[in-house]
């Protein structure tokens, strides 16, 4: 080897690592994240949810409204949370909404929206199955009222804790999840956006839940509805197609749109 010859087994100078670019996550770290991301998101929420409306329920506890300010900001804060953890790895969508506007946007391939979905299922799933393990230690009856009052599951008439029927569930899915989807898009456009994405979108996620919860317990996100419908009984199953369809729909709406409208290039001659 000749005396000019760089050594292989020398270390390589900091200023050339700094000039390599991050290898790009695999595959299966990217469907990791969606579906830890999805954990956290759903345990987060669901598990304040029941947890504090137990206490709210017992003697000299807070007032029920104080449950529904917790889960609104729970669910914020575990956006925000997953967002800046996992969202360098997958994109943090969390969402099988998020993933088709994602797509119908242009900023998602449609052949890896089926990985992210079933990824996202499952996590929020598992978050589920988690807290009905909790209460299995919990305080004698706590499991089965949980259970018997729908597990914080989506719904209408019954299950809507404002008494609201089906056609104001439909349209406040599709409203809302429309706007989520705007929010997304805007702030992590890839010219316009802002490294404040993950800050933004948590908050609109809370003020959409502080909106909707009275209507129907807020989705915007069918992995949330399925996971909870799993525990929630018959009414919540039955009830669940549409917090799988109209968030989609509103997604699909708001990508589209969004591609349309504000993603157009003008060229000039």
């Amino acid at each position: 080897m000749s005396t000019n010859d760089p050594d292989p087994e020398a270390p390589v100078p900091a200023t050339e690592l700094s000039h390599t670019p991050p290898a790009e996550p695999s595959t299966g770290s990217k469907l990791a994240a969606e579906g830890i991301g999805t954990f956290l998101l759903v345990f987060g929420l669901i598990g304040t949810a029941l947890f504090a409306s137990h206490l709210a329920h017992e003697a000299g506890a807070f007032a029920p409204g104080v449950v529904y300010v917790a889960a609104s900001f729970a669910v914020g804060l575990t956006v925000v949370m997953g967002a800046y953890a996992f969202g360098p790895i997958s994109g943090g969508h969390f969402n099988p909404a998020v993933t088709l506007g994602l797509a119908a946007a242009g900023r998602f391939p449609w052949r890896a929206t089926v990985g992210y979905i079933i990824a996202q299922i499952v996590g929020g799933a598992i978050a589920t199955t988690f807290l009905v393990l909790i209460g299995l230690f919990g305080p004698d009856g706590w499991l089965k009222a949980a259970q018997d009052s729908g597990f914080a599951s989506n719904g209408w008439d019954k299950l809507s804790p404002g008494g609201f029927g089906l056609p104001a569930a439909i349209i406040i899915e599709i409203v809302l999840t429309a706007l989520f989807l705007f929010v997304i898009l805007g702030t992590t456009h890839p010219t316009r956006g802002t490294k404040f994405a993950g800050l933004v979108i948590g908050l609109s996620l809370t003020l959409i839940h502080f909106v909707s919860i009275p209507v129907d317990n807020t989705s915007v996100n069918p992995a949330r509805s399925i996971a909870t419908a799993i525990y929630g009984g018959g009414d919540a199953l039955s009830m669940l197609w549409v917090f799988i369809v109209f968030p989609i729909v509103g997604a699909l709406i708001a990508g589209f749109s969004y591609r349309a409208l504000f993603d157009n290039v003008r060229r000039t001659v």
